[in-house]
């Protein structure tokens, strides 16, 4: 079987910029736009909260006219959608016990002012190396993108349910490692979920009739796995 895996980076990546400094706003939004990425500003902390869920990545100055980036960043930690989200703070506050309250707040990176566009580039790359290191499959004929939850087979979309794109995506992510129906009602379902070894039968079925039943093969007494067709 061949496959390849894409990185985060490659594809176009929403990133949250707060900043209230309208120059330096335009001026790291057209770095930023010009690095690949899709730029959503906020001039304030309310703005930022307004905007912050559809971004990938945020890049969050420290003074801000409604109040310290410090306190937004603890109040999106709070939330589900906020708990993994990389940020990087940009300060003028260099000392080293700022960065440790910066850090300390859930900062992931911390950026001192002036800094260079190249390495804020570099710096938001690499936290989406850390944190999402892969976001796009790609074997034969099938792509699957879990940051847009899409699926694609012959440049075809694939019209699937939210936990057959679930099961879809973990299968692709392993390509070629076997799986039981218990482990997949673990890692796809979750350890709370209330069900039995039929409800994976069944999605596994859904899935071949979307997709064919040489995609996804039965190894006996073990459970199932995703091949590439073309190579079996």
């Amino acid at each position: 079987m061949t496959f390849v895996t894409l990185n985060f980076c490659q594809m176009s990546t929403n990133v949250l910029v707060v900043e209230d400094d309208d120059a330096l706003r335009d001026l790291l939004t057209f770095h930023l736009s010009q690095a690949g990425f899709k730029v959503i500003e906020a001039a304030t902390m309310s703005e930022a909260w307004e905007r912050f869920k559809p971004a990938a990545i945020v890049v969050l100055d420290w003074m801000l006219p409604d109040g310290s980036g410090v306190d937004w960043l603890k109040r999106v930690r709070s939330q589900p959608e906020g708990v993994n989200l990389p940020v990087l703070m940009l300060t003028a506050r260099a000392s080293e016990m700022d960065k440790v309250t910066g850090l300390n707040a859930g900062a992931d990176d911390y950026l001192a002012k002036p800094f260079s566009s190249a390495e804020l580039v570099a710096r938001l790359r690499a936290l989406l190396r850390r944190t999402k290191p892969t976001q796009q499959y790609v074997i034969g004929e099938l792509i699957v993108d879990t940051e847009q939850g899409l699926a694609n087979l012959k440049s075809q979309r694939l019209q699937l349910t939210r936990r057959e794109f679930d099961l879809l995506a973990f299968l692709v992510a392993h390509p070629g490692r076997v799986f039981s129906r218990n482990e997949l009602l673990d890692k796809v379902w979750g350890e709370d979920f209330v069900g039995t070894d039929r409800t994976v039968d069944q999605h596994i079925a859904q899935l071949r009739s979307l997709i064919g039943s040489d995609w996804v093969e039965t190894v006996r007494g073990r459970g199932y796995r995703l091949v590439d067709p073309e190579y079996q």
